[in-house]
């Protein structure tokens, strides 16, 4: 089906569905790269124009990738929620934005119909929103998950402690994650980025931040960043494993270059969730995206980079993650230019995942050939915050010396929580209290080398 407006004197069609999205989309290298951006800064208000005016509907009946083709278009055909759909199921896209904007449109109606709400429905809705329309939504849709300490509560920012170190040292890793426990971070996990992949030295990792939570007593939950396939592995293993990690995409092409399907997902779901760890719920997945990927491993299908973005919150939503994460500006320029690109795919990022349902977090972060600095990063996080996010990173002096990245630092969290008066998660801020690490008001209090953590740290073999 092809849609068509008038701008000025220029007619301007567009083939179908997919091209229509990807000239409406806003200006990013990749979509550049990939040959599907608008010519025009005339072409993208027109494209914008003629999405404006698609009905929801169109939606469910034209797949951007065939359905006999791809699993991720069945999962979000078949997962349809026709009930949730009906309140909306009226409009068009930019209908759409209207409504999502309205007062009345508050957040217990945004979680009735978000299982009705399609990806591509919310990457259209996001191509003809501004930056403070992304951010007004996306605050007032609410996600709350749970597994030793509770994520996403109204007035709260989570912070995933990432302790890399190179060569998986276990004792430079432990010193990491005793320095963002200082700081107050480590609410939404603890997450180690390995440099190996080797089973043995995987199992020290997860032994060792399980033994530092059981002494003494964190409820925090922890997670290696390996693959999919080599954590059901450690589970069979017996290893004390949290959270299921793994890094998923829009399109079954671009998940089987990552080497999984939603059916290894599931096996690894029910796995975690057959250790039964949680103590207050048992949301035991977390997985990552970014814009770029599908590009990236050639399993796009043409459709825009941001599109295919939203499409991977269908996986995500699929099983019930704690947490999801958006690492917005690590794949590098060649996808996300630059600041203000990375700032743009960041709220859009984050808008559509919570327009679905999910616990939206975003690694705020760049790489080092980027066109992009700490000031741009400190923008976005700011705008994140008041946006509503789950959580971010806390990494040390926010320069990760395994991955080689820029992201945000323990530093960074106490900024925004204080600036924002956001506080961590409840378990968790009183642990800090009952630990001396904070006063009851949730300020830092000032550690000595006296202070009876430190003391005990030796008598921690894993971390000692």
């Amino acid at each position: 089906m092809a849609y068509q407006t008038s701008v000025g004197n220029t007619l301007y069609s567009f083939p179908d569905l997919k091209t229509l999205l990807a000239k409406a989309s806003p200006a990013r290298s990749g979509d550049y790269l990939a040959g599907l951006a608008a010519a025009t800064y005339e072409e993208r208000m027109a494209a914008k124009i003629a999405l404006a005016d698609v009905p929801l509907k169109t939606f469910l009946n034209e797949a951007l990738i065939p359905y006999e083709q791809d699993e991720v278009t069945r999962l979000i055909i078949d997962r349809h929620d026709t009930n949730a759909f009906a309140p909306i199921s009226h409009l068009t896209v930019g209908d759409l934005r209207d409504w999502l904007l309205l007062d009345s449109t508050d957040s217990v109606t945004l979680a009735a119909v978000a299982p009705g709400i399609t990806p591509e429905m919310a990457a259209a809705v996001s191509k003809l929103m501004r930056n403070q329309d992304l951010i007004l939504v996306a605050r007032k849709c609410r996600v709350i998950t749970r597994f030793r300490n509770t994520i996403g509560l109204p007035g709260h920012l989570s912070v995933r402690l990432q302790p890399n170190h190179p060569t998986d040292d276990v004792r430079g890793i432990a010193a990491s994650l005793l320095d963002g426990l200082f700081y107050g971070s480590g609410d939404a996990t603890v997450g180690i980025n390995p440099a190996s992949d080797s089973l043995p030295t995987l199992m020290r990792l997860w032994q060792m931040m399980d033994e530092v939570r059981q002494h003494f007593d964190i409820p925090m939950q922890s997670c290696v960043l390996t693959h999919v396939t080599t954590q059901i592995q450690a589970i069979e293993a017996g290893a004390p494993i949290d959270l299921v990690f793994q890094s998923i995409a829009g399109s079954e092409k671009t998940n089987a270059s990552f080497g999984v399907s939603l059916a290894i997902l599931r096996e690894a779901h029910e796995a975690a969730l057959s250790l039964q760890r949680g103590t207050v719920g048992d949301n035991c997945m977390y997985f990552e995206t970014g814009q770029g990927s599908a590009l990236s491993a050639g399993g796009h299908h043409g459709v825009d980079q941001q599109t295919c973005e939203a499409r991977a919150y269908a996986v995500a939503r699929e099983f019930r993650p704690l947490l999801v994460n958006t690492v917005v500006g690590f794949i590098g320029p060649e996808y996300l230019y630059d600041g203000k690109q990375i700032i743009r795919a960041g709220l859009e990022d984050h808008f559509c995942a919570k327009l679905l349902g999910l616990p939206m977090g975003c690694d705020v972060c760049y790489t080092n050939h980027a066109e992009a600095d700490q000031d741009d990063m400190d923008s976005l996080l700011t705008l994140l915050g008041a946006a509503g996010i789950s959580f971010i990173m806390g990494i040390p002096g926010a320069d990760d010396i395994m991955l080689n990245y820029q992201s945000t630092s323990f530093h960074d969290a106490l900024y925004l929580r204080s600036v924002l008066g956001l506080k961590r998660a409840p378990e968790f801020d009183a642990w800090l209290t009952r630990m001396a690490i904070t006063e009851a008001s949730g300020a830092l209090r000032e550690i000595g080398r006296g202070h009876h953590l430190l003391k005990q740290l030796p008598f921690v073999s894993g971390a000692a």
